[in-house]
C-alpha cells in the first residue's frame, strides 16, 4: 500500500493548483537548506501561494516526483486540462445543485457484514442531506471504481436525489424498497449475459439509450450495416415504430431488432468494465 500511495498527496496537490491557477506555499519550511546551492538555479521554496497564471495560452504543466520507501523513484508530469466547450459552472464552486440525471444512475454500495451495509447506507445518506451540492454521478462512479467490494452488497437505483434519499433510507433502515437490490455474494462464479428471444420487445426499446449513449449508439449503427443487406429496412426507423405496427408481431423484424439491441447493451456493459464469461 505504501509503494501504491506514495506521492498521491503531491499529485492531488498539483492538480488541485492546476484547477486553481495558483502554487501553495511549501509545508513545514520555514528556512531554505544550507545543503542546496540555491542560486545555480530557478528552483525556490514557496513561503506563501503565488499566482500562477496561464502564458500564451500555454497550459500550466508541472511535475510530481515520488520516492518509494523500498526505492522505488518515479516521475509524472500533469498538464492543465482542456478548457470545457459548455459554460457549466464548477461543482466545486456551488453554483449548480444537480439533483437530476437524464437516466437512472446506479450507486453500488457493499460491506462485510449486514450491519456495515446499513451503516454505510446512513452515511451517504448524511451526505446527501448535509450537502446538498453533491454531484449524484460523481458519488455513483466513485462507488463503482473507488472501493473494495465485499460479500453483501446492494444497488440503489434512481435518476434523483429524492430518489437516493429515499433508498438509503430504507437501506439503513434493513426495509424493502423499489429502488433498492440487496444480495449476498456466495461464489466466484462468472459474469453471464442472457440475450432474451422473441416476446422481449416493446416500442422504443434502445431510444434513450441512443440518445444518451454514443457506446450504444455506435454499436446499433455497425449492427444497421451489417444486417440491412439482408432486411432492407433501417433499423433505428424501425425502433420508432409505434405499438400497434404490424411490424412488431413479425419475426423478421422483431429477432433482428432484438439481437442489435442485446449486442449494444453488452458492449455498453463492456465499456463500463464488465465482461461476461459467457453469453
Amino acid at each position: 500500500v505504501r509503494e501504491a500511495a506514495a506521492g498521491v498527496a503531491g499529485v492531488i496537490k498539483m492538480v488541485m493548483a492546476l484547477r486553481k491557477g495558483t502554487l501553495p506555499r511549501t509545508l513545514h519550511v520555514d528556512e531554505p537548506s544550507p545543503h542546496v546551492d540555491w542560486d545555480a538555479g530557478a528552483v525556490r521554496l514557496l513561503t506563501e501561494p503565488v499566482p500562477w497564471p496561464e502564458t500564451d495560452g500555454r497550459p500550466r504543466r508541472a511535475g510530481v516526483s515520488s520516492f518509494g520507501v523500498s526505492g522505488t523513484n518515479a516521475h509524472v508530469i500533469i498538464e492543465q486540462a482542456p478548457a470545457r466547450d459548455d459554460d457549466a459552472p464548477d461543482p466545486e464552486d456551488g453554483q449548480t445543485t444537480p439533483s437530476a440525471l437524464p437516466l437512472p444512475l446506479p450507486w453500488p454500495v457493499s460491506a462485510k457484514t449486514e450491519g456495515a451495509l446499513r451503516a454505510q447506507a446512513g452515511q451517504l445518506h448524511r451526505l446527501l442531506t448535509t450537502q446538498p451540492e453533491t454531484v449524484l454521478a460523481d458519488v455513483g462512479y466513485s462507488l463503482a471504481s473507488g472501493r473494495s467490494v465485499f460479500d453483501h452488497r446492494a444497488v440503489l437505483l434512481s435518476g434523483d436525489r429524492d430518489g437516493f434519499l429515499a433508498g438509503l433510507s430504507a437501506l439503513a433502515a434493513g426495509e424493502e424498497h423499489a429502488s433498492v437490490v440487496r444480495g449476498t455474494s456466495t461464489s466466484t462464479s462468472g459474469t453471464v449475459l442472457v440475450f432474451p428471444g422473441q416476446g422481449g420487445q416493446w416500442a422504443g426499446m434502445g431510444r434513450g439509450l441512443l440518445e444518451s449513449s454514443p457506446v450504444f449508439a455506435a454499436s446499433m449503427e455497425e449492427c444497421g450495416q451489417a444486417l440491412v443487406p439482408f432486411t432492407g429496412w433501417d433499423l433505428t426507423g424501425m425502433l420508432s415504430r409505434p405499438q400497434d405496427d404490424p411490424a412488431w408481431e413479425q419475426a423478421g423484424v422483431v429477432q433482428p431488432l432484438l439481437f442489435a439491441v442485446m449486442v449494444s447493451l453488452a458492449r455498453l456493459w463492456s465499456s463500463y468494465g464488465i465482461t461476461p464469461d459467457a453469453v
